[in-house]
């Protein structure tokens, strides 16, 4: 039986929260007693009154501000908790949500890493809670297009392998500091950051990795002006990782920043029968990419998401894109209000989350080791080389 109106708080009122605002006003507009906009908790209060100014034009009263965590937790009653705020809080707020008996939904990555996301899964299971990771991409039409193709209607045949590659220049100006620059509080560069929905795709279409080899360097000492001073910047800007998946896909992911003159941006998955050509080396097969069969036969994918929605019936097709929404972070937020609302397991679960990440560490691992490494010892916690420094500065 459906509760009632899940009273929702969103926890770090930043660029990649506003996404999310603006997903749960589309809701409200579809179905306004899923939810309400209880509290918005920001250390910046301009943020969050920024937020819960917009909120209140979707709802009868405004939600309140917040600066501080613990005292929106004593003060309010929640159901659902949205947390956006910088990597290394993910843990820190969310087992503080999950104790204080709320269900979270985490922006990636799920935590800083596989020790504080495993934090999470404790709290979540002492508690009785859901933990929910907000991973947007692979709900997108093409990506779950491409799940069809590889996994049921093999379209394309098994797949063997895929090679998703981009060389190219950025400038080594120093930027404003900003946290994703320090490592203790992002937990890494692109591996981690857009690289998790990378990895949570090539997951979802491929399944569990075996063994990843890669080797991770910060070739160019980029620097950001913090405080009138330039410090140096943690983040890699070039990694080459072999990924063995125990399906027996093998996967090339090689990136990099720092490759002056010509540039390339290719990514190409293979089956046994064909191949999908895309240009996103950080977010799956698009909706722009081309299918080429062996006998030379090319097909747009948008075509291909015409067979595929077809082949859904209303109820499913209503699970994956609810009231007709394709946009992955309006399905997210759709899909956590609902598992709270009804008492089930999102579809994206925290743990899903840190298995995603769990390829990103491999790939730091790897590269810290100088040689192959297990996923399931990484995932398992039995290699942290690059982690434990970043477990011991946050004391887990």
């Amino acid at each position: 039986m459906s509760k009632g109106k899940v009273r929702l708080a969103i926890i770090g009122c930043g660029r990649m929260a506003r996404g999310h605002l603006k997903g749960y006003m589309k809701i409200k507009d579809k179905e306004p007693d899923k939810f309400d906009f209880v509290a918005m908790c920001d250390p910046v209060a301009e943020q969050a009154q920024s937020f819960a100014d917009e909120a209140a034009k979707a709802q009868s009263s405004a939600p309140r501000v917040y600066t501080d965590l613990d005292e929106m937790l004593k003060n309010e009653e929640l159901d659902g908790t949205d947390i956006c705020s910088r990597h290394s809080d993910h843990h820190i707020n969310g087992v503080a949500c999950l104790d204080a008996g709320i269900n979270v939904l985490i922006e990636k990555p799920f935590g800083v890493t596989i020790k504080a996301s495993k934090l999470l899964l404790e709290a979540a299971k002492r508690n009785g809670k859901i933990t929910a990771t907000a991973e947007n991409v692979r709900r997108g039409p093409s990506q779950r297009t491409a799940h069809w193709m590889f996994n049921e209607s093999k379209i394309i045949g098994e797949p063997r392998f895929f090679f998703s590659q981009t060389a190219s220049w950025r400038g080594t100006d120093p930027v404003p500091w900003n946290w994703r620059a320090d490592h203790m509080l992002s937990g890494g560069g692109m591996v981690l950051n857009s690289g998790s929905h990378f990895c949570d795709t090539i997951r979802y279409l491929f399944g569990d990795v075996d063994t990843v080899y890669a080797q991770v360097k910060r070739i160019e000492d980029r620097k950001a002006n913090k405080n009138d001073q330039l410090v140096s910047r943690d983040e890699e800007d070039m990694w080459a990782a072999t990924i063995t998946f125990k399906s027996g896909v093998i996967g090339v992911w090689n990136i990099t920043w720092a490759a002056p003159g010509h540039s390339f941006n290719q990514v190409i998955y293979y089956g046994s029968e064909g191949s999908i050509r895309d240009r996103d080396v950080f977010h799956g097969p698009r909706g722009d990419t081309e299918i080429k069969m062996k006998d030379g036969t090319v097909r747009p994918m948008s075509e291909l998401q015409e067979e595929f929605m077809a082949t859904l019936g209303e109820k499913e097709k209503n699970r994956l894109f609810p009231h007709g929404f394709t946009s992955g972070v309006d399905i997210e937020c759709y899909d956590f209000l609902d598992a709270i609302q009804n008492d089930r397991q999102p579809e994206i679960t925290g743990e899903m989350g840190m298995k995603a990440n769990a390829i990103s560490e491999a790939i730091f691992e790897s590269g810290a080791c100088g040689k192959a490494v297990k996923y399931d010892d990484v995932l398992s916690g039995k290699i942290d080389m690059y982690q434990r420094p970043i477990n011991e500065y946050w004391g887990i």
